[in-house]
């Protein structure tokens, strides 16, 4: 399993989190049980308040996995996906 973190922005014209139905919708997406079905694990998560970004620290097997996992936020704005490390294996490796 691999590292990646993720980040989805959006405009505030089409934020989910304004329609109840969409909001409870992703929440449940974004569910370790349901993260789990999509071979994701959930490290973290954190919205930037006022910003329409939301980060996720996310496992997986490929990127091609978290992408299929974040297509339903792909659907309001955009979806980046960045390999990441550990700080202990960037440490033990002696590089940035």
């Amino acid at each position: 399993m691999k590292l990646f973190v993720v980040r989805h922005q959006h405009e505030a014209a089409r934020c989910p989190a304004r329609n109840p139905e969409m909001g409870v919708m992703l929440l449940q997406h974004l569910s370790a049980a349901n993260a789990e079905k999509h071979g994701i694990r959930i490290h973290g998560e954190g919205v930037l308040d006022g910003q329409h970004t939301l980060f996720l620290i996310l496992e997986a097997e490929d990127d091609a996995a978290v992408r299929q996992y974040m297509a339903p936020f792909a659907q309001a704005g955009t979806v980046d996906v960045w390999p990441a490390s550990p700080c202990e294996t960037v440490v033990t490796r002696r590089e940035c």
